[in-house]
Formats: structure tokens, C-alpha cells, sequence
């Protein structure tokens, strides 16, 4: 059998299935209870620091 062929049967069946379940399985990751609250926080960073820029901290050497 030639190699492209291989590679895109396996392509057409068990990376379609194994691609599905990575599909569903982050789905049920982001909808699991108690993520809200990592969530807001997150979507919040723009707007902690209405009144002045975010202060740089300088690197240490």
C-alpha cells in the first residue's frame, strides 16, 4: 500500500474520531462548573486600570 494512501484512510477514519473527542473534551473543559469565576476574571484584565496605564516593573538583572 502506498504511503498516501495509508496515511489518508487513517486521516479519513481514526484522526476524524480522535479529533472529535479533543473537540468535546475542551467544550466540557470551558463549560465545567467553577470555571466562571477564572473566566470573568479574565475577561476583566482590560479594565482594572481605568484611571492610569499599568505601572512597567523593570527587570532584574
Amino acid at each position: 500500500m502506498e504511503e498516501y494512501t495509508l496515511l489518508r484512510q487513517f486521516a479519513d477514519s481514526w484522526m476524524l474520531l480522535v479529533l472529535f473527542a479533543f473537540f468535546v473534551g475542551i467544550v466540557i473543559w470551558v463549560f465545567r462548573p467553577g470555571a466562571s469565576k477564572e473566566y470573568k476574571d479574565t475577561a476583566n484584565i482590560p479594565f482594572r486600570h481605568q484611571d492610569k496605564p499599568a505601572e512597567v516593573k523593570e527587570a532584574r538583572k
